[in-house]
């Protein structure tokens, strides 16, 4: 498989600057090029990029997943650094859900409290203000 970035883009759905911006930050390798200095891929940078942009999808960050595809190259290794990584996002992401579940009862609390009258006696308006 010799492709362009842009091949690898309909392949992937990754847009073309996060294919650079992977490059730059060491998630997936400086490709070939031609002579009139076109980035080439192939069929391994595209699986990589499907692993990455799955990984984003489920909301890891970069430096989680530069280790996700380091270990992944291990495989007669233990999966126990696979799962302390997964562990710890799991954590956070139960921490961000706790935070949007308050922030979404502060929010009702708010639009319930709200007489539907001026904007001078707005419950919302006054809520944000004693903040």
């Amino acid at each position: 498989m010799d492709i362009s970035i842009g091949e690898v883009f309909r392949l992937t759905g990754v847009k073309v600057a996060t294919i650079r911006y992977y490059e730059k930050v060491g998630l997936l390798g400086s490709p070939a090029r031609t002579e009139g200095k076109q980035r080439r891929y192939g069929a391994a940078d595209v699986a990589r990029l499907n692993f990455i942009r799955h990984a984003r999808e489920l909301g890891f960050d970069v430096s989680d997943i530069r280790e996700l595809l380091t270990l992944s190259t291990q495989p007669d290794r233990s999966c126990k650094e696979v799962d302390v990584i997964a562990r710890r996002h799991l954590l956070e992401v139960d921490r961000r859900i706790d935070q949007l579940a308050a922030l979404r009862g502060e929010l009702r609390r708010m639009v319930e409290e709200c007489g539907h009258g001026w904007v001078s006696e707005c419950r919302v308006i006054e809520a944000l203000s004693e903040r």
